[in-house]
């Protein structure tokens, strides 16, 4: 797994993915902090920033996933790959956390925005480490539902538009559970949603069951990967 987490992770530099991912989140994330905390002055709320930054994972992330199994199988290695000494779940791990680790650093860079907060306005610590936790375990569980999708295709093109889909609907359902009445189904959009669980770490408070959920789904589609994988080897 380490030998595929370091191959990984040296591919998104030494192609353009790496750089576009970062420099269009980079610059998402300067936008969206600068409207929602400093320009909005007195009406700022730290909170908001990090609701626009989930949202920008429905564009930005599936830039980071589309190729990492679709280039795979369109440049014909995913052979090399299914036959080299590594388990399935080994390869699965590698690349789901190599493009952990990219996305992550996004999130490092972007903590220096905090500066601002602590120079020219007042926030409580525990707000901002609750919603810098919650952000890297959302944007875990996106990874793995595009490391999944990528596995499903040879078109990056495809895998970024399905992956974009899904992650729609995951946060979609938030809002529309807002205008929804019936109480069961309110509650099944408020369990499908990540962004249901997300307001508790806002306000500092460390929300164990949204952890487990949140890791849980990145677990299912890992799993859902090796399966897709483990089929195609005996193909």
């Amino acid at each position: 797994m380490k030998a595929i987490f370091k191959r990984e992770l040296r591919s998104y530099f030494t192609t353009p993915i790496g750089y576009v991912f970062l420099a269009i989140f980079l610059a998402v994330n300067g936008v969206l902090f600068s409207i929602s905390t400093i320009l909005a002055g007195a009406d700022s709320y730290v909170q908001n920033y990090f609701s626009f930054l989930l949202l920008s994972f429905i564009l930005i992330i599936p830039i980071l996933t589309m190729k990492v199994f679709a280039e795979e199988r369109k440049t014909k290695t995913e052979q090399l790959l299914l036959t080299s000494p590594v388990s399935l779940f080994g390869i699965v791990m590698g690349k789901y956390l190599a493009a952990f680790s990219v996305f992550a650093s996004g999130i490092l860079v972007s903590c220096f925005n905090f500066v601002l907060l602590y120079e020219y306005g007042s926030v409580a610590t525990a707000t901002l480490i609750g919603s810098v936790i919650v952000v890297l375990l959302i944007g875990g569980a996106c990874i793995a539902v595009g490391v999944f999708v990528s596995s499903l295709t040879e078109n990056q093109f495809v895998s970024c538009i399905v992956t974009m889909s899904i992650l729609l609907v995951l946060v979609g359902t938030s809002i529309i559970e807002g205008s929804v009445s019936a109480t069961w189904l309110k509650t099944i959009l408020s369990w499908i949603s990540i962004l249901s669980r997300f307001t508790n770490f806002t306000y500092g408070i460390f929300d164990i069951p949204a952890v487990i959920y949140y890791i849980s789904l990145s677990s299912i589609f890992v799993f859902l990967t090796v399966r897709v994988l483990e089929k195609r080897r005996w193909n």
